[in-house]
């Protein structure tokens, strides 16, 4: 397969409407783009004055301006953040920092609200309503999941958005959610998605595929039973001391122990302010799953020009197959099929990392 190498343009917009004010063509990042599914990344760029447009100032404003990639071949925005930080003096560039929309929840809180036995779908969709009060444009894509829970959030236990968000995701069934970035109709600006399923992406019965030698350049295996990567036993715990503190049933992996696995445990607090004890034995049933043999990590470094095309072949959450004809850590091949959680693109050197997660 022969692409184009990646060339993004850079659109500087309002934070609140979504609008675009400049098209910051002097701009370039100076590290990785990157998403990761239910969590914010960050992103440093440089602008240079030479050649900015006469608004770049406030197309780049910290806290009122979102800056959006958008894939010029494809005409698909791939990345958005949030100018965070910005620098500039005696020289001629400007530097900026940006941080995905994940990361703006982490500034909005729920307040107090209570569900029980309802709709997963529909606890994320009350929780994320208040961020969009003097919010970005942000439109709730969440069906009902299928899946009922029940969840109590109190504002004086100062809990954002976002780690509410990741905590129900933390939990045994529970749904996965990202934000993604679209073109709005008049093709004048962007909407912002949030998106909420009981998993994220297409998990495709002959998912695209990445080969090695191919349009694999490297990749790497990354195995680890270090402290908070493996686990045979888990307990949750609430907050508190000794005997009065909140804790879950010792969840055993039986099958793995009566096979001769060693007993390794571990206990955690999953998060602030759980009170509920259902809550803690989902999080600890779902810590178990994710533990039990450890982590296993794919990094797949692939060459942008020969890789399948990321936002129009393959996205976060979507099924990838890995096809190893041989390598030194494979020498008779491997064919792994495992969900992208997290990606990396860096367009200057060519080269996209989606990184896949074994989940069982």
């Amino acid at each position: 397969m022969t692409e184009t190498a990646y060339q993004l343009g850079w659109y500087g917009c309002d934070l609140r409407t979504g609008g675009i004010i400049e098209d910051l063509r002097s701009i370039k990042p100076t590290g990785t783009l990157s998403r990761k599914l239910g969590d914010s990344t960050t992103l440093q760029l440089e602008l240079a004055l030479p050649g900015a447009p006469a608004d770049w100032d406030g197309a780049t404003a910290p806290g009122r301006s979102i800056l959006v990639a958008v894939d010029t071949v494809t005409d698909t925005p791939i990345w958005a953040g949030a100018v965070i930080t910005r620098g500039a003096g005696s020289t001629q560039t400007v530097q900026l920092g940006a941080m995905t929309l994940e990361g703006y929840l982490n500034g909005r809180y729920p307040g107090t609200q209570g569900y029980f036995g309802v709709d997963q779908a529909s606890v994320i969709t009350g929780l994320v309503t208040p961020a969009l009060t003097d919010g970005p444009t942000i439109v709730i894509d969440a069906p009902p999941t299928g899946t009922t829970m029940t969840y109590q959030s109190d504002d004086g236990d100062d809990k954002t958005i976002l780690s509410c968000l990741q905590e129900i995701m933390g939990m045994d069934g529970g749904p996965e959610w990202t934000i993604d970035v679209a073109w709005n109709a008049a093709h004048s600006g962007f909407q912002f998605f949030l998106r909420v399923r009981p998993k994220i992406g297409i998990q495709a019965t002959s998912p695209t595929v990445f080969d090695f030698p191919g349009c694999v350049s490297g990749y790497t295996l990354s195995e680890s039973f270090e402290a908070g990567k493996g686990a045979t036993v888990v307990i949750a715990r609430g907050e508190g001391e000794g005997s009065s503190r909140l804790t879950s049933t010792s969840h055993v992996a039986t099958s793995l122990i009566a096979a001769g696995w060693p007993r390794w445990e571990y206990r955690y607090t999953p998060a602030t302010g759980v009170t509920d004890p259902t809550q803690l034995e989902a999080h600890a049933a779902q810590t178990l799953a994710l533990m039990q043999q450890g982590g296993q990590v794919w990094d797949i470094e692939a060459v942008g020009s020969r890789a399948p095309r990321l936002g129009r072949d393959w996205a976060i959450g979507d099924t990838i197959q890995l096809a190893v004809d041989t390598s030194p850590r494979h020498p008779q091949g491997v064919t792994q099929v495992a969900r992208c959680w997290s990606w990396e693109l860096d367009p200057s050197s060519d080269s996209v990392h989606p990184i896949l997660v074994q989940e069982d």
